[in-house]
């Protein structure tokens, strides 16, 4: 049996089983509910968050001959099953990175004419529609203003700033959010379930805040992972395979800066970089970990963790050992270490200084105070 990657195998098909991004799809199924289609829409994000997918199951959805209660497509009509089998002649796909000439537009506008073959619309998906030069972009205004009844464009592009405002003023705008850690953990735990691997939360965490927001990078991770681990996932495992820093040298450190021990704060950087890990990544973890444990300081903001339950708790600890003024001037510290570490000369030198002054935080404060 053919192997196939997750992001593949478990890419949504219908509006429903797409994740993150609940106030496009509503909109799009009202917009077909109450009839209002556009002749041009423009999906913009980051990769990975489902812009194409969208557009995918938006042209498959205008065409189905019996759509559902909830506006989704049948599967069972002609057109949905010359969909699924990647055969329809209403879906055209054009990618605009390989496809950004004149002429390329033209032949796009003569196959406009056309109507098609099997329901009401043709519709035409452009990705990475910022590629398309400026001459093509201008041949492409005509047609994309007044298109035939039957056409509908949908654009889908990474970097928005880059379409040219006369594009803009004539489609219908949808701005996709990034996939945040909660959602993605939870598909990860979805996807585990089927594949029948048991996955600690903790290394989905991981895995999830790896991805940075696409839940194709999450998808493409976890089979990483599986490749290297087979069916039990551990936050190890994890933590080995995308050399990620773990949560507990930074927890070591903290406790060193509190006991104001400048020797062994300096003794577990050198750890971290015997372990291959980069000075750049390791601040900039600092930093993060701070910004975290700042979190925790009010109850509100705890929210704002994207870590699993068990790390969040830890954190919680930790954060009451820490008053506010020794947070904000950790975080001062480890912001400008990180801004000059590219121009510093010795750079390990540059992050142990930047450690000896997060040990002494403490002791500055009681100097101060006694004078």
């Amino acid at each position: 049996m053919e192997y196939i990657v997750s992001a593949r195998k478990y890419r949504p098909t219908t509006f429903d089983t797409v994740e993150g991004q609940g106030n496009i799809t509503v909109t799009l199924k009202n917009a077909i509910k109450n009839k209002q289609l556009a002749h041009a829409y423009l999906f913009c994000g980051p990769r990975g968050v489902g812009k194409t997918t969208c557009a995918r199951i938006f042209a498959k959805t205008i065409n189905c001959q019996n759509l559902s209660a909830d506006v989704e497509a049948c599967n069972q009509c002609d057109s949905c099953k010359s969909f699924n089998d990647n055969r329809s002649f209403n879906i055209h796909e054009l990618d605009a990175a390989s496809n950004n000439s004149v002429d390329d537009i033209r032949l796009l506008i003569d196959k406009v004419r056309v109507p098609p073959q099997m329901g009401k619309y043709s519709v035409y998906i452009i990705d990475e529609v910022h590629m398309l030069s400026q001459s093509a972009f201008n041949a492409f205004l005509k047609t994309l203003e007044e298109p035939p009844h039957h056409a509908i464009f949908i654009l889908a592009t990474t970097e928005k700033h880059k379409i040219l405002p006369t594009i803009l003023s004539r489609c219908q705008t949808f701005d996709f959010n990034r996939i945040t850690v909660e959602v993605a953990v939870e598909h990860l735990k979805y996807v585990a379930d089927k594949e029948g691997v048991e996955a600690e939360e903790e290394a989905l965490n991981v895995i999830a805040q790896k991805a940075d927001g696409a839940m194709r990078d999450a998808l493409s991770i976890f089979d990483q992972i599986v490749a290297f681990s087979g069916k039990n996932i551990t936050y190890q495992q994890v933590i080995d395979n995308l050399n990620v820093l773990d949560y507990d040298y930074y927890f070591k450190l903290v406790e060193a800066f509190l006991k104001e021990d400048a020797t062994l704060s300096l003794l577990i950087y050198n750890d971290i970089l015997n372990h291959g890990f980069d000075g750049s990544h390791f601040i900039n973890g600092l930093s993060s970990h701070f910004r975290d444990l700042l979190m925790c300081r009010d109850a509100q903001t705890v929210g704002l963790l994207e870590v699993g339950a068990s790390i969040k708790q830890r954190y919680l600890e930790q954060a009451k050992l820490c008053e506010p003024d020794f947070l904000y001037e950790a975080l001062r510290i480890t912001t400008s270490c990180d801004l000059n570490y590219k121009t510093a000369r010795n750079k390990r030198l540059h992050i142990e200084f930047a450690l000896l002054s997060l040990a002494r935080i403490l002791t500055e404060k009681k100097k101060r105070l006694n004078q």
